[in-house]
């Protein structure tokens, strides 16, 4: 019985050997090589590629008789994928950033049309921003939500933008659609952007956007503090690590960067 065990088990580690070596050689592999490479029997191969081949693990070129990954893959890395919190991917991230930076970061969310606050780290300074989980705010004089805005295809980019009241909350609002269009466009060139006491006096922010595993972005992070600790000589640094950490965040959700 405990032979039988072993030798299933044996059986379940060189299967998900071969998965591995294929992802390895996206053009395919004969059953040959896979015995060459793992250095076992074609005759085990055989048998281990049938198996998978039946459950749709791996599929066989008719052209080239390699045998290639599967669609089955593909099925199960949907629903994994589609399954994630973003609020729990993404908390080791921000507070790591949290823990470094030592001011406010929010994580943000779109929700028809709208944006939505789902995690805030607090600052440890006496001196906080107003904010909190579940408050909605306008995209067009935030930071996350100009970040998010500038990566939205056309069609949601131009519906929200109709929709936007442009109201001048402060001197530094943006109060056109033009104006918003060329903040949107420096915006995708450097990769993060700036709210520049725009939505609130005295306040600035960085943000990035953050991507799922179909390439669509679909949240924000910022990093807010009060200009007397924000100075514009910090801008730069402060979005190095606010494009790191949503990259990464990113990367956790399935989106691969072609760098």
């Amino acid at each position: 019985m405990i032979k039988q065990e072993k030798s299933s088990v044996q059986s379940v580690e060189r299967a998900l050997t071969i998965l591995e070596l294929l992802k390895e050689n996206l053009s395919g592999l004969g059953i040959t090589e896979i015995a060459r490479d793992l250095a076992i029997s074609k005759s085990t191969v055989h048998r281990l590629i049938q198996s998978l081949e039946k459950f749709g693990f791996v599929k066989q070129d008719v052209q080239t008789s390699k045998y290639l990954l599967g669609l089955k893959l593909v099925e199960f890395s949907d629903v994994i994928l589609n399954s994630l919190d973003i609020r729990a991917v993404a908390r080791p991230y921000l507070d790591e950033v949290a823990h470094e930076i030592k001011e406010t970061i929010h994580l943000v969310v779109v929700e028809n049309d709208e944006l939505v606050y789902i995690d805030k780290m607090e600052s440890p300074h006496s001196i906080r921003m107003y904010s909190r989980i579940g408050r909605r705010a306008p995209f067009y004089c935030t930071g996350v939500g100009k970040a998010i805005l500038a990566y939205l295809p056309d069609c949601d980019k131009n519906r929200i933008m109709e929709k936007e009241s442009f109201k001048k909350y402060t001197e530094y609002t943006i109060t056109s659609k033009e104006e918003l269009q060329q903040h949107l466009q420096d915006i995708q060139l450097r990769g993060y952007s700036i709210d520049n006491q725009e939505h609130e006096l005295g306040i600035r922010c960085v943000a990035a956007p953050i991507f799922n595993h179909e390439n669509r972005v679909i949240a924000g992070i910022s990093i807010t503090a009060p200009i007397y600790r924000f100075p514009t000589s910090m801008i730069e640094p402060i979005a190095k690590k606010v494009i790191y950490c949503a990259n990464q965040i990113s990367s956790s959700l399935g989106h691969y960067q072609n760098n």
